[in-house]
């Protein structure tokens, strides 16, 4: 409000105030022309102030016949006296030292927060230097920001150095390290949707093969290996089991009656043996 009256060229109406002369008669017609431009000043000084102060609040300061009234009733009220301000220097020091950036904060979001602090503790009249709020800024930055204030220490003189080119150095590393984020996040999505689509597929191939798949599976256009008829498989072939059947009984019949002789003799051996060994 204060910048809003210095441009508009009424804050001398409001900083020094204006008394008109009791008798305007007496004066020249060049004082009464003074008096009258500084009369309209301060109406147009009280009328600003009228269009910005709250309603609530307008109504209590009705009865302030000039601007410095208005100004300084408010000033008094809402800025307090020396011992009001002392307490509030004392509560934004507070702030200021346990000030850090929390995780999940931009760097704009933490620069605001720190700005606004530091520009009531210097319009209290506390002595903040740049070179104070960059050095705070530095040590409460969050762990991801470790290697970048070390850098930042390392390459640039702090002594020098401006808090918006603080700033700028902090949002350029910031927007690297966003970008990097979205790539690993598009890489992981990448390979999670190929392993999922090679998982899918698998899945189908080994579901049809044993045919538990969703679909299922037509035999009529397999061709066996052994009787090439079509319906079946090598191993379920209805032909190649009935030959190895035949091929099983001929093969015992064929074998059976020799073996059997085999242990005939042997028998007979064995018996002609005993009977010569009780003979003697």
């Amino acid at each position: 409000m204060e910048n809003f009256l210095r441009s508009k060229e009424y804050w001398q109406v409001v900083e020094t105030g204006f008394s008109a002369a009791a008798n305007d008669t007496d004066l020249s017609d060049e004082q009464q022309k003074a008096i009258a431009n500084q009369r309209l000043k301060d109406l147009r000084a009280k009328n600003y102030l009228f269009q910005a102060i709250d309603r609530s609040i307008l109504e209590t300061i009705l009865d302030k016949e000039t601007s410095k009234g208005i100004w300084d009733s408010m000033k008094k009220t809402f800025q307090g006296n020396a011992r009001v301000k002392r307490v509030q220097l004392q509560a934004f020091c507070k702030d200021f030292e346990i000030l850090h950036m929390k995780d999940g904060k931009t760097v704009s979001d933490y620069f605001t927060h720190t700005l606004t602090i530091t520009n009531k503790l210097r319009f209290l009249g506390e002595i903040l230097n740049d070179v104070t709020v960059i050095e705070k800024i530095l040590r409460s930055m969050t762990s991801k920001f470790d290697y970048v204030v070390c850098s930042i220490k390392e390459s640039k003189d702090l002594d020098t150095m401006s808090i918006d080119e603080l700033q700028s150095s902090l949002l350029v590393h910031e927007q690297r390290m966003h970008s990097y984020a979205l790539e690993e996040q598009a890489l992981e999505i990448t390979h999670k949707n190929n392993g999922s689509k090679f998982g899918r597929s698998s899945n189908t191939f080994r579901g049809r093969g044993r045919g538990r798949g969703r679909q299922g599976f037509d035999k009529s256009l397999v061709e066996c290996f052994y009787c090439h008829d079509l319906g079946h498989f090598q191993y379920e072939c209805p032909k190649k089991s009935k030959e190895r059947e035949s091929q099983s009984q001929t093969y015992y019949v064929e074998t059976n009656e020799p073996l059997l002789l085999m242990a005939y003799v042997d028998n007979t051996e064995k018996m002609e043996l005993k009977e010569s060994f009780f003979r003697t």
